[in-house]
């Protein structure tokens, strides 16, 4: 009989990915810790799910102003033309990296959504004007298979990738 049953290890594999995502600088024995885990049977979860693309990248949470950024939203909704190939291809494989090299622009997120608009997409850009360029193309290239947008710009996160901003109560009156 096996040591663990493909119960116990989805269990510990969950526990291991709410732990990486509360806090995943910790050090790895930190986070054995938390598992209540060796580090070893950390370390062995750990590179399962990467193996297996469950996790599938890591980044560090920052505050846009400090980097002289500001954080936009745009919301695209769809028109009934079917995509062709080679937009399905841009968009799984890149497509904003691929069109957009200036480096002006950090794609945060692309997301295929169910609702009132289809696709959003969160970034980065250095000012507003950078962030219409960006759109105005986006808008060129992706024009037949949009039939609307909306733009929205971040004044305050307040919480990002579940982690809650540390500088959000001195914007209190913001709110």
């Amino acid at each position: 009989m096996p040591k663990n049953s493909k119960k116990q290890i989805i269990e510990d594999e969950k526990k291991v990915l709410e732990i990486l995502m509360q806090n995943s600088n910790q050090s790895i024995d930190e986070l054995a810790k938390n598992c209540n885990f060796s580090t070893q049977k950390l370390l062995r979860i750990k590179k399962r799910l990467e193996k297996n693309n469950i996790i599938w990248g890591y980044s560090a949470i920052t505050d846009y102003n400090n980097l002289d950024l500001k954080h936009y939203t745009v919301l695209f909704k769809r028109t009934t033309n079917p995509l062709n190939k080679e937009i399905v291809d841009d968009v799984t494989k890149g497509f904003l990296e691929n069109r957009f090299p200036e480096g002006k622009i950090t794609i945060e997120n692309v997301l295929y959504v169910h609702g009132e608009y289809d696709w959003i997409v969160s970034f980065s850009t250095p000012n507003t004007l950078t962030m219409k360029q960006f759109c105005d193309r986006l808008i060129k290239i992706f024009g037949d298979f949009i039939s609307d947008y909306s733009i929205h710009q971040t004044i305050i996160p307040i919480r990002k990738q579940g982690i809650k901003n540390p500088n959000a109560s001195k914007q209190r009156d913001f709110l």
